[in-house]
C-alpha cells in the first residue's frame, strides 16, 4: 500500500509538471526512478494483453500490464490535471515570472541528476547530449499553429502531446501550445468538456503505447546513449522555460466568441536586479531544493531495496 501511495504522489508530480509549457513529466519519472518501469508497463499493453482479455483471464491480465502501478500513477496524473490545472492557470496569469523561475530551477537541477545515470561519458554520449539540447532548444523558436477543435486534429494532439509527455525534457503542454490547442485543452479540463477531452485521451493512449515500444528498445540496446540524449532534452528545455522574456510578435485571432492573442515569438531578456528578481531567485532556489530532496529521498529508497 505504501508503494502505491508513493506512485500516486509521483503521478501527481508528473501531472502538475505537464500543465506548464516547457516542463516535462518524464523528467519527474526519471528523477524518481520509475521511468524504465513506466515504459515497460506501457509496452506490456500488447497482443498478449488482448488475448488475456478476450479469454477472460483478468487476474493474469492485471499482472501482465503491471496494472496496480499504472493505476496508481495514472490516478495521480488525472487528479493533478483536474485540481491543479486551474491553480496554474491562475498563477501564470498573475505571477508568471516566479512560476517559470520555480520550474526553471526544477529543470536546471534535473540536468546533472539525469546525466549521472550515464555510466560512462564518451564522445558519442556528448554528441547525443548536444543533439538533444539543440532539438529541445529549437522548440522555443517555432511559431504555434492556430486553435483547431476538429476531431482528427484532437486525436493527433493527444498522440503528440502525451507521447512527448513521457520523454524527459520534452513537454506535452509545450507540444499542445505549438499545435495551437493548449488553451483549448486547458479550458476543457477546467470545464470537464468531454467533447474535447475524449479524442485527446484516445490519442494519448495510442501515443503512449506506441512510443513506449521504441523507448523500451532504445533502453535495452543503447541505454547510456539514450540517457545522454534525454539529458540534452532536459538541458535544452531551459531556453523555453526562461522566466524573463517578452512577446516579440503576436496576432489576435477569434476563438469562438472570444478574441485571443496568439504569441508567435518571444524576445529573451536579462533580468533587472530588483525586488521582483529576488522573489524569482527564491522561487528558482525552491525548485532546485525540491529536485535535490526528491532525488536524495528516492535514491535512498532505491538503495534500501
Amino acid at each position: 500500500m505504501k508503494a502505491l501511495i508513493v506512485q500516486f504522489c509521483i503521478g501527481m508530480m508528473m501531472g502538475a509538471a505537464n500543465v506548464i509549457p516547457g516542463v516535462s513529466g518524464g523528467t519527474v519519472a526519471f528523477i524518481t526512478g520509475i521511468f524504465e518501469r513506466l515504459v515497460a508497463a506501457l509496452k506490456s499493453i500488447d497482443a498478449e494483453a488482448l488475448r488475456l482479455f478476450a479469454r477472460g483471464r483478468f487476474a493474469a491480465l492485471l499482472r501482465h500490464v503491471d496494472f496496480a502501478f499504472l493505476a496508481a500513477l495514472g490516478g495521480g496524473v488525472v487528479v493533478a490535471l483536474l485540481t491543479l490545472a486551474r491553480v496554474f492557470e491562475w498563477a501564470l496569469e498573475r505571477h508568471e515570472v516566479p512560476v517559470f523561475a520555480f520550474f526553471f530551477g526544477l529543470i536546471a537541477a534535473s540536468v546533472p541528476v539525469v546525466g549521472r545515470m550515464v555510466k560512462r561519458w564518451g564522445a558519442a554520449h556528448t554528441a547525443m547530449f548536444l543533439v538533444g539540447t539543440g532539438a529541445a532548444a529549437s522548440l522555443a523558436f517555432l511559431s504555434p499553429a492556430s486553435e483547431n477543435a476538429a476531431f482528427p486534429y484532437l486525436l493527433l494532439c493527444g498522440v503528440a502531446a502525451f507521447a512527448s509527455m513521457i520523454i524527459p525534457g520534452l513537454s506535452g503542454s509545450l507540444v499542445l501550445l505549438l499545435m495551437g490547442n493548449y488553451a483549448l485543452v486547458l479550458r476543457a479540463v477546467n470545464e470537464r468538456d468531454l467533447g474535447i477531452l475524449m479524442p485527446v485521451a484516445v490519442g494519448a493512449v495510442v501515443g503512449l503505447v506506441a512510443l513506449s515500444r521504441l523507448l523500451n528498445w532504445l533502453f535495452r540496446r543503447f541505454h547510456d546513449l539514450a540517457v545522454a540524449l534525454i539529458t540534452g532534452f532536459v538541458a535544452g528545455s531551459l531556453l523555453t522555460i526562461w522566466p524573463w522574456k517578452e512577446v516579440a510578435r503576436s496576432e489576435w485571432i477569434e476563438v469562438g466568441e472570444r478574441v485571443e492573442e496568439k504569441i508567435l515569438a518571444y524576445r529573451w531578456l536579462v533580468p533587472e536586479m530588483d525586488g521582483a528578481f529576488l522573489v524569482a531567485l527564491l522561487a528558482m532556489g525552491a525548485g532546485v531544493v525540491i529536485v535535490l530532496a526528491t532525488e536524495w529521498g528516492f535514491g535512498r529508497g532505491r538503495g534500501k531495496r
